[in-house]
Formats: C-alpha cells, structure tokens, sequence
C-alpha cells in the first residue's frame, strides 16, 4: 500500500524514522483497528507512571507526520504540537496510570504493565489488535506484540509515547503546586542534581518513590 503515509525504516540525522511496517502487516492480517502503546516515567524518582494507548487511521496522511519521533527525540514544542494533532486524527485515545504508592508496591513493570491496562480499557472503540513497547500485558485477551525500542520504530508507539510524555509532564506541573520546593514542574520528578539537593534539604514528599534508591537510601 502506498501513500503519504506510508513510510520506509530510515534515518534522518543518524535518528531512526518510526515506519509503519508494523502496521501494515496487521492490517493486511485483517485487524482495523490497532493501538500502539508506550509509557512515560518509568525512571524517575517521584510521582506517577503514566501509559498511553492510540488507535490511528489506516493509511493515515498528514503533513506533520515525519515529525513524529520517539519522544525523547522531541523538544517539548514538538510534543506540544504533536499531541495537538494526534488528538485531532485519532480514532481513540486512552490514559492509564499507576501512582507511586503502586511502584512501590509492586515495582516498576508491574506498574507500567497496569497503568497500560487501564490505557487500553480507556479505548472506544476498543482496539482488535496492539503494538506494545518493550513490554506484553498477559492479562489482556488481545493479540499483542513487544517491540524492542518500539516507540523509536513503530509509528503508532511513538505517537502513544508523545501522549503519554505531554500527559505525565501536565500532571507533574500540576504536583509542582501541591507540593512546591522540589522543582518538579521543572525535572519532572527526575534524579537531577537539583532535585537531589531539594530531597536531601526537604526529605521524600507523599509522591516520592520510596523503593527507588536515592529516596530508599534517605529514609532507611
């Protein structure tokens, strides 16, 4: 299938171009409706991992899409601008979370497996097929594939990984006025120099991952 939207596995400035391979293949399998899924803050030190799903249109045509990269590869503007229009072409779009309390609890991919889940359950109509990044979800009854650095080469992951970075970082802005003096409006919970300094002046706040070291190493 050709088209605008239909693009090979390339590089462009020795970054890799996500394509939509996998995509294609699914689709010529007989599954509409696919979702790509990706999480946000699975390292930092404080406040929640936050997964995004996103079932796109097939083929889809835009002129924005050879700006959609693995969002780490992305200015916050560029994720701002993108989360815009992903909003606008998606067929659907679900948000799921787990708080630090769960990371602490039942560790990090356990955490980002269920806020997963919960993205996925958000989806409508819901997704026949999906493209995990990295990770599968065993408790999900879909077909499902883990894809290694998915979100740098699967098209539907990076987009799910531009929504679930923009998300994360509104919802740590918004801790930023709950709980001031960490600065985590600006490293966005991240182990940062700054914000190692703030938790050893002010100790772990309510949001801090308590089983992450350094905050463990602060409260043992």
């Amino acid at each position: 299938m050709k088209g605008k939207g239909i693009k090979g596995i390339g590089l462009v400035n020795n970054l890799q171009i996500p394509s939509f391979a996998e995509e294609k293949m699914l689709v010529a399998e007989g599954y509409q409706l696919i979702a790509g899924i990706d999480e946000a803050g699975r390292g930092p030190l404080a406040g929640p991992v936050v997964a995004a799903a996103i079932i796109l249109p097939y083929p889809l045509e835009a002129p924005w899409l050879d700006r959609v990269k693995d969002c780490k590869q992305l200015t916050s503007v560029s994720r701002e601008f993108l989360f815009h229009n992903l909003h606008e072409v998606a067929i659907s779009i679900g948000i799921g979370m787990a708080p630090s309390e769960v990371i602490d609890a039942q560790g990090i991919i356990r955490a980002t497996q269920l806020a997963m889940k919960l993205a996925i359950e958000q989806l409508s109509p819901p997704p026949q097929s999906l493209l995990i990044d990295y990770l599968l979800l065993p408790e999900v009854s879909l077909p499902q594939k883990g894809i290694v650095n998915g979100d740098s080469v699967c098209f539907s992951i990076a987009c799910a990984s531009i929504i679930a970075k923009v998300t994360r970082d509104r919802i740590m802005i918004e801790l930023d006025k709950t709980y001031p003096g960490y600065g985590l409006a600006q490293h966005k919970g991240y182990g940062t120099k700054e914000h190692l300094a703030c938790l050893r002046r002010l100790g772990p706040s309510p949001i801090h991952r308590r089983s992450f070291k350094p905050v463990r190493d602060m409260i043992d």
